[in-house]
């Protein structure tokens, strides 16, 4: 604890954000760094708890107190050390993650919690602009060679794991570029991508080989790398899109959020519009955007469809609006269910609750409005809450252009998942404990998204260290990488 008394005598502040109509000019981040001095005074205001409730809150479980402490001392160098103890990638979670930390900080039960995520990623910036953040070398090698299927944050935090223990990984990618859900799934003004590229440079000099193009199950097959490697890690994401059924999905203009999202980053990446978008381009310029879906990949639809010149967009949820805020005393330390609001609709958006679409209408093969109805919540005969249609409440919404982000039913992995090469769970994910992380399948492991399903990258993350310590425990008879 840096300062008994902070947490009474400094206010929060939280890093601000250029404003809208400077940031819709560009892909770049927007996200202004606190300087260095009130950093610290932010960790000062973390509280002689007793119980550090952000413990349980993080899912990689960094030592929050400990680093605030830290950087309230100037000991940034050692807030660092602390910091990749637990965390493999900061500067990733420090500007993607929602901070379920901040939901369970003590002081957040009046709404002030520690800017834990700006102290995280402003620790990592300054680690890489001082150069201390190199590769970690081990000190000798195992022979033992390990597959990584899938370069997304469960991938690159396992590959990285086994690296450091000595092991020789290597990941393979379907894609044309590492980083997975990273590279192509979360668009530039969130996170740019160079802070992918020199992750990756410190990963190839402790010894981690990657590969591109390579789509296990298609261009290479599981077999082959049982013959040879040692052991196989499933780290794919959970990539099947959850559709829309209904009349009309068929028409031209709409499509999956992902499809939208990544030919955008491609086009940020230099790639010319044949590559970026080979089979048909996808823009929201001058077009009247529906966004079907809630969470963070339909805010990311609306901030893309906002830089490339949108008339307009509208967010539509299907389920009620929530609390403005919600009731510390039923649900903290946990993640509240409660109405936020993302620095993507802030740039200008329509929400919409409680609705359900019919039917997308269209005109000469292209889709021109959509019909949708009104749903109400009702208690259903097991008590649990259900949402119907409210009659006589149908109505159409102007739409060029129709974006389903509704989130994700599991893995697609042609020949990895869908052969039956691996047991599956009820949910279709690939089946495996988080003891083990061992699949149906004898030295073939599976973590992340594809053994969980859908969630955050700092689960991801903590997915993928805790399948390095199985693997390693299970080539070594015993492991000594961290938690």
């Amino acid at each position: 604890m840096g300062k008994p008394t902070g947490f009474l005598e400094i206010a929060r502040k939280d890093r601000g954000y250029d404003k809208v109509a400077a940031r819709l000019k560009t892909w770049r981040e927007f996200v202004k760094p606190l300087p260095g001095a009130e950093v610290g005074q932010q960790a000062a205001r973390c509280m002689d708890c007793g119980i550090p409730f952000c413990h349980q809150g993080c899912p990689v479980n960094n030592q929050i107190p400990d680093f605030n402490n830290l950087v309230f001392r100037d000991q940034w160098r050692e807030a660092l050390d602390n910091l990749q103890s637990t965390n493999n990638f900061p500067e990733f979670t420090g500007r993607v993650c929602p901070a379920p930390c901040e939901a369970s900080c003590t002081l957040n039960l009046d709404d002030n919690p520690v800017t834990i995520k700006t102290i995280e990623c402003q620790i990592v910036d300054r680690g890489w602009d001082e150069g201390w953040i190199t590769p970690q070398m081990s000190p000798r090698g195992t022979g033992k060679r390990v597959a990584v299927v899938g370069s997304g944050p469960a991938g690159l935090a396992c590959a990285q794991q086994l690296a450091r223990a000595g092991h020789a990984p290597t990941v393979f990618e379907k894609s044309d570029r590492i980083g997975g859900l990273l590279r192509y799934g979360i668009p530039d003004f969130k996170m740019e991508k160079h802070l992918i590229d020199r992750r990756i440079r410190q990963m190839e000099g402790e010894g981690v080989i990657f590969r591109t193009g390579f789509e296990v199950g298609v261009t290479v097959s599981v077999q082959r790398l049982l013959d040879d490697y040692d052991v196989l890690v499933m780290a794919g994401g959970a990539e099947a899109p959850r559709d829309l059924d209904v009349p009309g999905r068929e028409l031209d203009g709409v499509h999956f959020a992902m499809e939208f999202l990544t030919k955008q980053n491609k086009r940020n990446a230099g790639d010319p519009e044949a590559a970026a978008a080979p089979a048909r381009a996808i823009s929201a310029q001058g077009k009247h955007v529906l966004v079907i879906g809630g969470g963070d990949t339909g805010s990311d639809c609306i901030g893309t469809s906002n830089r490339q010149g949108a008339a307009s967009v509208t967010q539509l949820e299907i389920m009620p609006q929530p609390p403005e805020r919600e009731n510390k005393l039923l649900t903290w330390p946990d993640w509240p269910l409660k109405l936020r609001t993302s620095s993507s609709q802030e740039e200008g958006c329509e929400r919409d609750f409680a609705v359900a679409t019919k039917r997308a209408v269209g005109k000469d093969g292209r889709v021109t409005a959509l019909e949708c109805v009104r749903l109400d919540a009702v208690a259903g005969a097991d008590g649990r809450m259900q949402m119907r249609e409210v009659a006589g409440s149908s109505f159409e919404l102007k739409a060029d252009l129709v974006l389903l982000a509704m989130g994700f039913v599991g893995p697609s992995q042609p020949g990895l998942v869908e052969s039956g090469a691996v047991e599956l769970d009820p949910r279709g994910n690939v089946k495996a404990s988080v003891v083990d992380y061992q699949t149906s399948v004898r030295n073939i492991f599976t973590c992340g998204d594809m053994r969980r399903g859908q969630s955050l990258v700092v689960w991801a993350i903590r997915e993928g260290r805790q399948c390095a310590r199985a693997v390693d425990e299970h080539l070594m008879g015993a492991s000594k990488l961290p938690r």
